[in-house]
């Protein structure tokens, strides 16, 4: 049997082919109910924190059980039993953020600087306690005169307090475009 790409033309793209195929929910909420502009805005002052590297006020949006995922199989589900490029629960994520902010981490002496964008918000499931969001980010990290992108689809499941200040992170996933090939170094947080 013969390779269906091979029959392309030069520069034909394969049809079917997406960051991940996992099973999509789509809640149809539009992004103007109070609930879904309440995440977008919560992950978009995670982002730039992150931006500004405030590790230290970053790992505070995130719930004690909360797990910040960088899986290499963009399909899966199961961070427990397989390989990830990052899998931090609290207490890791703890122990990163200090890496990161005391100097002594050569990765983090030098760190690239960084600019998120974030967008296609998705509300995948939502209550009056908790969301679901889905977006798109890229990161363009700028170190010693060399651009890196990098590209996923992010999904958050935000709980909700009982104001906007104490609404939490209680997952986020990084689902990278390129988590199964050579994926550069970073000394920073996606």
């Amino acid at each position: 049997m013969s390779d269906p790409g091979a029959t392309l033309k030069p520069g034909a793209w394969l049809t079917g082919r997406s960051t991940y195929k996992r099973p999509l929910s789509y809640a149809g909420i539009s992004s103007s109910d109070p609930r879904v502009a309440r995440a977008i805005d919560f992950v978009s002052y995670e982002a730039e924190l992150l931006d500004r590297k405030e590790y230290v006020v970053w790992q505070e949006l995130y719930a004690e059980d909360g797990v910040y995922v960088i899986p290499i199989d963009p399909e899966t589900d199961n961070f427990d039993s397989q390989l990830n490029m990052v899998y931090d629960h609290d207490k890791l994520r703890r122990a990163r953020v200090v890496r990161l902010s005391e100097g002594y981490a050569i990765s983090a002496v030098d760190a690239a600087l960084t600019v998120r964008t974030l967008g296609r918000f998705i509300a995948a499931e939502v209550s009056d306690t908790e969301i679901t969001l889905r977006a798109a980010q890229i990161v363009v990290a700028y170190k010693r005169g060399t651009h890196h992108i990098w590209a996923g689809d992010v999904e958050y499941k935000i709980r909700f307090g009982a104001t906007t200040a104490d609404d939490r992170i209680v997952l986020k996933v990084i689902r990278l475009v390129d988590s199964q090939g050579v994926t550069p170094a970073s000394g920073f947080l996606l």
